[in-house]
């Protein structure tokens, strides 16, 4: 494969971009970025559910090699780790970040320096970690980064709880989705992350990435260069509804899809206080879910 021209490069050149940041730019005065539809204005300090105001708040940045390996290669994933998110799920991994919003404020000419400066030590990509919130600070920022010779992926690194009209203003300027498709039932998600709608919503969303982005293609070194991931963490009792997911991929977004099956479920933050979140995933339950991606034929990521 020749070399990749980033989709957010085109969209600068026709002018696209300018106008992506005034579409989303203006979401934020009566915040509707994503499903949680809290119509707060950010603009002015004020903050709705993801606890974010009208600046980004970054906990980290730095090469991450604990990604999916086509994203990683030899010389990392550039993550940037957003503080604070939309969902806010009682067991998540990233607690002190995502939940009691870890970070520092980052304006603008901040989160670009951050883009380039991964980029300059090597890292394959640009690697957006919970963004939903943060949409407009990121285009901003692209636009900056740009004009300063960034030209290297960008993912989008997200829990799948994503408002349609948003990730229509992230079309050709997305080159890797990467969502998590995390519960199929209502009951579930409602238990989890308080978003009953979940379900309904990562089902769009998903349908929406795969359709702006298509399967995931790489260049001749097996580093991603654009396409759709899915990720989807195992939870102990099957309450994520694995085989119905899968089913979903399968018949519904692509054959190929791309899949991580992800093990890493243990109990933390409020989980503690559910019974059905208070156990880690057994071997079993995650072998089972393996089967179930094979027996699907899906691009399993090992």
């Amino acid at each position: 494969m020749e070399h990749y021209i980033p989709k957010y490069i085109k969209a600068k050149q026709k002018g696209w971009l300018l106008t992506k940041i005034e579409q989303s730019s203006v979401l934020l005065t009566s915040c509707t970025l994503c499903p949680r539809q809290c119509k707060v204005d950010r603009t002015k300090g004020e903050k709705g559910y993801c606890s974010t105001g009208e600046k980004a708040v970054v906990s980290s940045f730095a090469p991450h090699f604990g990604e999916e390996p086509q994203l990683v290669g030899d010389k990392g994933s550039g993550t940037i780790f957003f503080s604070n998110c939309n969902l806010k799920c009682v067991f998540c991994q990233n607690y002190e970040i995502s939940i009691k919003g870890t970070g520092q404020e980052a304006d603008d000419e901040q989160i670009a320096s951050i883009m380039l400066h991964l980029q300059e030590i090597g890292c394959h990509n640009i690697n957006l970690v919970t963004p939903s919130h943060v949409v407009p600070q990121i285009l901003k920022a692209l636009d900056i980064a740009i004009d300063y010779g960034l030209n290297i992926p960008l993912v989008y690194n997200c829990s799948g709880y994503e408002r349609i009209e948003t990730l229509w203003i992230l079309k050709d300027i997305i080159d890797i989705f990467m969502p998590d498709f995390k519960f199929w039932e209502p009951v579930i998600s409602k238990l989890c992350c308080h978003a009953s709608d979940y379900p309904q919503i990562a089902r769009k969303a998903v349908k929406e990435m795969f359709d702006q982005v298509g399967d995931l293609t790489m260049d001749a070194n097996g580093i991603a260069c654009s396409g759709l991931i899915v990720r989807h963490l195992v939870m102990p009792g099957n309450l994520d509804g694995t085989y119905q997911i899968l089913k979903f991929l399968k018949e519904k977004i692509s054959p190929s899809t791309h899949v991580n099956i992800m093990s890493q479920y243990r109990p933390m933050g409020d989980a503690f206080e559910i019974k059905e979140l208070s156990r880690p995933v057994t071997s079993e339950e995650f072998r089972k879910a393996l089967r179930m991606a094979e027996n699907f034929n899906l691009k399993i990521i090992q």
